[in-house]
């Protein structure tokens, strides 16, 4: 059988500089979910609320079962129990699939009532990549030369065991869900992955072979959402709109990190996250006015998280934490101001914007 490569070209001209910026959230269809993703407390949640996001994105653990606006909530977010890892080897054994389908079966019994929007699993690809490949996560396995330091594994086998277990798990998963709650919850499953778009770096065949190799990899067989650049964004979901019959699709996770010379230094200003955001979301709607069935966008992250990789040292957060005061006090970057004018009807590209320096010391403080 002939491979027929039909190259296309999407062409998605950035918006001029005025027109750019009398954009405002109106302009994104009606129901266009915005919202932010992180690790918060009630608090947290009440701070959200008042900065005018629509939803808040966090996972539940799986090790440590545990609230409003509109939650969308991930299931297993990289925190297989430490029990079934030294039991079974986790996910390159089948007993994963059954275990989890109990664990999600748990959650939509508890929290089905309120959560209408349920991720599966969060980036198989990376779980599967960074653990079992390269080793660099847990469990760390992996093998020469693809990895160094690992506690054993196999990098030309167990990744695609594991993510094999771990898609499988998601369709149990979504069957169960499915079949047994969504008629009465009336909630929304699907899964998130990190997303890669690859371009030829010539005009060789070999070139465009090459490319079209990588995203049906990365793209076919987990369909990811979490790119590189505003423009491979837009390329993205053009390939999600034509070869995948338009899915709805929202993005995660779109965030910009730092890491301050001084650690734990308190910084207010942060304009470049603010242009690094307002790119994205012009390309989401430029997307959508050419047909992508793009239906929300989450910032990562609402406040500095302990990162997976980096610890404290990255900071994505709109807001921030004072890591040195014992309340760990939240305090608004410019960012924050940014993002909650432009929620409240302001423009994407606003001239300027107040870097009045908030903190949440106390109750009376206000939020923007």
């Amino acid at each position: 059988m002939a491979l027929v490569l039909l190259p296309f070209l999407l062409i998605l001209l950035p918006l001029p500089r005025d027109a750019a910026a009398a954009l405002t959230r109106r302009d994104f269809p009606q129901g266009f979910i915005f919202g932010a993703g992180s690790s918060a407390y009630q608090d947290d949640v009440k701070l959200m609320h008042e900065m005018g996001l629509d939803a808040y994105r966090f996972s539940i653990a799986w090790p440590r079962l545990i609230p409003g606006i509109q939650p969308h909530v991930t299931i297993y977010h990289f925190d297989l129990p430490q029990s079934l890892q030294d039991e079974y080897n986790g996910l390159v054994s089948p007993r994963f699939i059954d275990d989890y389908t109990a664990y999600a079966d748990t959650c939509f019994k508890c929290f089905g009532d309120r959560v209408k929007h349920w991720v599966t699993v969060n980036e198989p690809n990376i779980d599967t990549i960074s653990g079992f490949d390269t080793g660099v996560l847990p469990p760390q396995r992996c093998s020469y030369p693809f990895g160094e330091n690992c506690t054993g594994g196999n990098s030309t086998t167990e990744p695609y065991i594991a993510a094999h277990h771990l898609l499988l798990a998601h369709a149990s998963a979504v069957s169960l869900y499915k079949d047994t709650y969504q008629a009465a919850q009336k909630g929304h499953i699907g899964l998130t992955l990190l997303g890669l778009w690859s371009e030829p770096a010539t005009n060789t065949p070999q070139d465009a072979a090459a490319a079209t190799r990588m995203n049906d990899f990365h793209i076919g067989c987990n369909v990811q959402d979490n790119v590189q650049s505003p423009w491979a964004l837009g390329k993205l979901l053009e390939h999600l709109k034509l070869k995948y019959r338009n899915p709805p699709v929202m993005i995660h996770e779109n965030g910009y990190g730092d890491i301050p010379q001084t650690p734990s230094k308190i910084e207010y200003d942060d304009d470049d996250r603010s242009e690094f955001l307002q790119n994205y979301l012009e390309v989401v709607y430029l997307s959508i006015q050419n047909g992508s069935n793009a239906r929300g966008y989450f910032v990562w992250s609402f406040l500095d998280v302990f990162e997976f990789l980096y610890g404290n040292r990255r900071r994505y957060g709109l807001c921030g934490v004072d890591m040195n005061s014992k309340g760990r006090a939240r305090y608004v970057r410019t960012s924050a101001r940014w993002y909650s004018s432009f929620l409240r009807g302001g423009d994407l590209r606003p001239v300027s914007l107040s870097r009045k320096a908030d903190s949440f010391h106390t109750p009376e403080d206000d939020l923007l």
